[in-house]
């Protein structure tokens, strides 16, 4: 990849060609060819040999050679829990909704689903310059108004991810849906009324790097105004090597948010991948509805386990067997019980220990999910019954008033390629979501299981707002959370700002705004070379004019890692916030330390005036302290107040 020649004569296809030509020393070179990126930013996918790769690095112009790596997928009360009820009670600009075109890269899409029909809705927005190239029997409407596909299976959804992923984010309302009776409700997303272009870079073996470019130099072009995707690479990367970071870059450049899952690498500190500042973060977090799985003893007691279990004993018991090594002939007929992840073609059903808190889990058999105090309780059962059985109730749902807690599964910073830039950004709901599926796939990983389902458990009112504000405005409005558990991976570098709150996400009153130009300053801070940023701008040259330093990157959050242990240190932050509020407003500042933090944070000047809507003021926040623990960070509070607005920033302070 590299910057775009200036040539007259220049087409994208043949430059890329003549380079093969020239390193194989073959005249046809159709066949080395993979992708030819020719919109948004200058690249191509080939197959090379390694020596042919360090030729091709070599060549002016050329700026990165990078692996075509396999990315991995992540994986109907959410939105009401966040405060967008159905009926009159949220308030929605349909006008606006309708025009509001939503690039969702993933597996593919269902088309025939409910929750793309398009009754109601008129002809797909002018501005939309995209196809339906869905491939055989695929057809588009008024709804999901463009399909793509870069795997050659078409754009159909084989899977179920991304016609998952797609309902939740803008599927249109479906009365009386259920997982096999379970969580029967309403499903629907969060914009219902907003229009679907699908971009298939996932098939069942492949979801490769060079796919997801061409998806995002198609969706830049076809005029989509929000790309959702919900994929990860398996480990942190530098941005010049991040085929995502590059692609949602041109797209933040062109206006487009690219709202990225986390990934499910968690609980383990440092395993966050999506770390680009100007991509939105998001970790999964519970909602206040739960799915319990009930377990009944031949006692007669209880235990009660989170999987999804759709499958209805009728109160009949199982012999149980308890160990950590099976013979198949053994547990024929029986329920297994084991403390390591196990299961059996022939058993009835399977009960484990819960280590980390799995949620939603669907199995093809009766299974459940015990807490190690309900799992030991089991085992002592177990141990002092000369017949011990059991059995399995079907799942029930139940609504509760318990505060959101991040997902065990859910990836988490600190960030590894910008230390000082606080990742993930947010939370939101994230498991035992009910949402559209692809009835084509079976919704356990069990590959004995041969269920399916239509529905399973898994920028509207601002269209002038920039990514950055967008971004702003969900940070500095999310609602504080807690540590649920001891430790680093349980603070600020599990939920980032907090759980969203897309009501007052629609009137932040003050915000931090970002461009290009403050990017590339970033990255020079993080000393990236002249050649290096024309790969990521994807423009014939650019230089360091100035740099920024990371922590400094005018975002809603601070973070800064310390160096040394056992002393004291001193840190500042330079931001500016621009008002869209209301003019002749003033704000005034208020430090909120975290429980157990000892920081002395001071902010200079610490009230701001404003006389107009737009206009900027820039302010410093100094923090100091000593003693940071190792692997546990301080972390406090900046809330900007003008008696409406409560404008807040997460201030976090490290060493690791």
């Amino acid at each position: 990849m590299g910057s775009l020649p200036s040539q007259l004569e220049y087409t994208p296809m043949s430059y890329h060609m003549s380079i093969l030509q020239e390193v194989t020393g073959e005249s046809s070179v159709e066949g080395r060819l993979v992708r030819s990126y020719k919109r948004s930013f200058n690249g191509f996918a080939a197959r090379l040999t390694e020596s042919e790769r360090e030729r091709v690095a070599e060549m002016e112009g050329v700026v990165s050679v990078f692996p075509n790596m396999n990315y991995k997928l992540q994986t109907t009360a959410s939105w009401d829990f966040l405060g967008l009820k159905e009926g009159k009670n949220t308030k929605h600009n349909l006008a606006i909704e309708s025009d509001i075109i939503i690039g969702v890269i993933d597996s593919g899409i269902w088309p025939e689903s409910d929750s793309f029909s398009d009754k109601g809705f008129g002809p797909p927005p002018k501005k939309w310059k995209g196809v339906c190239s869905g491939g055989k029997n695929f057809t588009c409407n008024n709804k999901l108004i463009g399909a793509r596909d870069y795997t050659s299976e078409g754009a159909r959804d084989l899977q179920g991810h991304g016609t998952h992923t797609t309902s939740t984010a803008a599927g249109n309302a479906v009365e009386n849906t259920s997982f096999y009776g379970i969580g029967n409700g309403t499903a629907r997303g969060g914009v219902p009324a907003s229009r679907i272009a699908a971009y298939k870079v996932c098939s069942e073996t492949d979801c490769t790097a060079a796919s997801l470019l061409s998806a995002f130099d198609d969706a830049i072009a076809d005029g989509v105004e929000l790309i959702s995707i919900s994929l990860s690479g398996g480990y942190p990367q530098k941005y010049e090597k991040d085929a995502m970071a590059i692609g949602a870059f041109h797209a933040n450049v062109k206006g487009i948010l690219t709202v990225n899952a986390a990934g499910n690498s968690g609980p383990f500190a440092a395993s966050i991948e999506s770390v680009a500042p100007w991509m939105l973060s998001v970790a999964a977090s519970t909602t206040n509805r739960g799915f319990f799985t009930k377990v009944v003893l031949g006692n007669g007691k209880t235990l009660v386990g989170r999987p999804v279990n759709a499958f209805d004993l009728k109160g009949k018991k199982y012999p149980l067997v308890y160990g950590d090594t099976f013979n198949e002939s053994l547990v024929q007929g029986k329920i297994l019980v084991s403390a390591f992840p196990t299961s059996s073609e022939v058993a009835v059903g399977s009960i484990l220990r819960d280590e980390f808190q799995y949620y939603a889990f669907i199995s093809s058999k009766p299974f459940s999910l015990l807490p190690r105090e309900e799992f030991d309780s089991l085992v002592s059962y177990i141990n002092s019954t000369r017949s011990p059985q059991g059995s399995f109730l079907k799942t029930e749902a139940f609504f509760n008033q318990t505060a959101p807690t991040v997902a065990s599964f859910s990836s988490r910073g600190p960030n590894t390629i910008a230390v000082d830039i606080l990742k993930p950004d947010v939370s939101a709901p994230g498991v035992e979501i009910l949402a559209a599926y692809s009835p084509l796939s079976s919704p356990s990983d069990d590959r004995i299981d041969r269920r399916h389902v239509k529905y399973s458990v898994l920028r509207t009112f601002h269209p002038e707002w920039s990514p950055s504000v967008i971004q702003s405005a969900i940070m500095t409005t999310a609602r504080p959370m807690n540590p649920n558990t001891p430790g680093f991976a349980s603070t600020e570098f599990a939920y980032g700002a907090g759980h969203v709150d897309p009501i007052a996400a629609i009137n932040p009153g003050l915000v931090y705004e970002l461009d290009k130009t403050d990017h590339i300053a970033f990255l020079c801070g993080l000393n990236y070379t002249s050649k290096t940023l024309q790969l990521i701008a994807c423009e014939a040259v650019v230089t360091c004019r100035g740099k920024t330093l990371p922590r400094n990157l005018n975002r809603p959050s601070m973070s800064a890692k310390i160096n040394g242990y056992n002393s004291s240190y001193t840190v500042t932050f330079k931001r500016t916030v621009t008002n869209l509020g209301t003019p002749n407003s003033t704000y005034k500042s208020k430090i909120v330390l975290d429980l157990g933090a000892k920081l002395s944070v001071k902010v200079w000047p610490s009230v701001l005036s404003f006389k107009r809507v737009n206009e900027k003021q820039s302010f410093t926040v100094t923090v100091s302290g000593n003693n940071l623990k190792l692997n546990l960070p301080s972390s406090a509070n900046l809330i900007w107040s003008d008696g409406t607005h409560n404008v807040r920033s997460v201030i976090v302070v490290y060493i690791t």
